[in-house]
C-alpha cells in the first residue's frame, strides 16, 4: 500500500480532526501521533523512519499499513509523487496557546499513566529537540519554527498537489481536493484543549 495522502500540520492544528475526517471518506488507517500513544511498538517504527533521513523509507511498517503521514515524514512526498499533501493551519497565537497548554505540559513533565518510556521519549525527542530545538517553551521560537515550517511546506510542495486547510471550513475544500463526494454527517471536531488533557491526565 502506498501512502495516498500526507498530512503536514503541526500538532495542533485539527490533525485530529483531519484524521477522523479521511477515516470518514474512507482514506484509512490513517497513522497519526495517536497510534504511537496507543500501539508502543509503532514508536520504534517511527524512530526507524527518522534515522534514514536521505534514505529511501518505503519498507517500513507506516507504508505497508497506513495512508497519512505526518511530520515530519510530510517529507515522503518526494517519494510519492502521486500523493496529495494537506497542510492544517491555524492562527499562530492561537496555536502556539493550544500547544502551550497541551503537548508541552505532557512532555514536561513524567509519562502519563498508559504511556510507556520508550513512546514518551520518542515524542519528546522529535517535538521537543529535534523539532523546536528544545524551546518549545519559548513563545517567539516557538511560532518562528511553526511558521517557517507552514513556508517551506508550501514553498516545496507542487501547488496541484497540496491543500492549505483550516478545519474550520469543513467538508468542501477537503473533499474538492481529494475528489470525494461531501459527507451528509457533520464534519468531526475532536481534540480540543479539554479533550487533549482528560486524555493524558
Amino acid at each position: 500500500m502506498t501512502l495516498d495522502v500526507i498530512g503536514a500540520g503541526f500538532g495542533r492544528t485539527g490533525t485530529l480532526s483531519l484524521r477522523a475526517a479521511l477515516t470518514d471518506l474512507g482514506f484509512g488507517p490513517v497513522y497519526h501521533m495517536l497510534e504511537v500513544v496507543r500501539q508502543p511498538e509503532m514508536a520504534a517504527d517511527r524512530s526507524g523512519v527518522d534515522r534514514r533521513a536521505g534514505a529511501d523509507p518505503r519498507p517500513a511498517r507506516l507504508s505497508r499499513r497506513h495512508r497519512l503521514a505526518r511530520p515530519p515524514l510530510w517529507r515522503l512526498a518526494r517519494l510519492y509523487p502521486d500523493a496529495k499533501v494537506i497542510l492544517t493551519l491555524r492562527d499562530p497565537e492561537q496555536w502556539y496557546r493550544s500547544i502551550e497548554g497541551t503537548i508541552y505540559q505532557v512532555l514536561s513533565r513524567p509519562p502519563p499513566p498508559g504511556m510507556p518510556e520508550a513512546q514518551a521519549t520518542m515524542a519528546r525527542r522529535i517535538v521537543l529537540e529535534e523539532t523546536f530545538q528544545g524551546r518549545l517553551g519559548d513563545r517567539e521560537h516557538a511560532i518562528g519554527v511553526f511558521e517557517r515550517h507552514n513556508r517551506e511546506v508550501r514553498e516545496t510542495v507542487p501547488a496541484s498537489k497540496l491543500l492549505v486547510f483550516d478545519v474550520r471550513e469543513g467538508w468542501e475544500p477537503l473533499c474538492g481536493f481529494l475528489g470525494v463526494p461531501v459527507p451528509a454527517q457533520a464534519f468531526p471536531k475532536t481534540n480540543s484543549s479539554d479533550e487533549f488533557r482528560a486524555m493524558f491526565g
